[in-house]
């Protein structure tokens, strides 16, 4: 997979929750799940892993959010810091254009709310969207599992 690959920006959402009267911080907000069910998978890159490995260590002990992590990395979710294996899976379903995440995201969090944007990412909206994720993340797996091992439930 190409490391050159963006699956999302903040900044590619500004405009968006500014028009909205959102706080900046809210670009990043349906993001976040996904980048959290990557590092709970261990589906991050060596590279990631070692170039934030004091930060990824201070996130697991609950020193440091989520959103700090991501700031850390110019809030911006890419191809290089994901493993081969997650962006297979990750370009497939993050894809915005013909992936299902964000479809997953609405359907799942966005409720009564005006956009998928005004939904805040939380440890419960998490809870609730990973399980969607690890749902899609089996199918892929049984989708893409070579011949020779399709005998195999899992």
């Amino acid at each position: 997979m190409s490391s050159a690959y963006i699956y999302d920006k903040a900044e590619y959402h500004y405009e968006t929750v500014e028009l909205h009267n959102l706080p900046r911080s809210h670009a990043s907000d349906h993001t976040l799940p996904i980048l959290r069910w990557f590092i709970d998978n261990d589906l991050m890159s060596e590279f990631f892993l070692s170039t934030c490995s004091d930060e990824i260590a201070e996130y697991r002990r609950g020193k440091m959010s989520l959103q700090d992590l991501y700031a850390w990395w110019d809030e911006c979710l890419a191809g290089e810091m994901v493993s081969d294996e997650g962006n297979a899976f990750g370009q497939e379903y993050f894809d915005f254009s013909k992936g299902r995440y964000i479809s997953d995201y609405v359907e799942l969090l966005q409720g009564s709310f005006p956009s998928e944007f005004h939904v805040k990412y939380d440890d419960a909206n998490y809870a609730v969207l990973k399980n969607r994720i690890d749902e899609r993340y089996r199918e892929w797996k049984n989708r893409n599992r070579p011949w020779w091992r399709l005998w195999r439930s899992k």
